[in-house]
């Protein structure tokens, strides 16, 4: 019994490549359904995480400039007094001011970085192998 020989199967099967037009004018594009099938239109990205973030920021802004707001001008504290007494009370409404403005942004910095944080341990955790 003589050995059959058997065409040797291509390494890979699926679509076939493209391949250049035949010369002349006798080129006609291929019936509908072959080729790759169409493909989705990619998906728009949610940016919630950008919104949730610049509403903190602004927040932030605000409860900022309401707080230097608050310190301007003389306090009720130091009506009725003068000379020397009425600009120790300024300079020390002024101190409470800058004070609280700063414990202010300090508290923004220590939650834009927690974000941060969250931000990049969420992005790792969902990026694709």
């Amino acid at each position: 019994m003589g050995r059959r020989h058997r065409a040797q199967e291509p390494p890979q099967w699926g679509p076939r490549p493209p391949q250049a037009p035949p010369p002349g004018n006798h080129y006609q594009p291929a019936p509908a359904g072959w080729g790759p099938p169409p493909q989705p239109p990619p998906k728009k990205k949610h940016r919630v995480f950008l919104w949730v973030f610049l509403a903190i920021q602004v927040v932030f802004l605000i409860w900022v400039i309401w707080g230097i707001t608050q310190g301007s001008g003389t306090p009720e504290q130091c009506r009725g007094r003068t000379g020397d007494d009425l600009d120790l009370c300024n300079s020390a409404s002024d101190a409470g001011t800058a004070i609280g403005v700063g414990l202010v942004i300090a508290v923004w910095a220590a939650v834009d970085v927690i974000l941060g944080i969250t931000y990049a341990i969420y992005r790792l955790a969902t990026r694709r192998a």
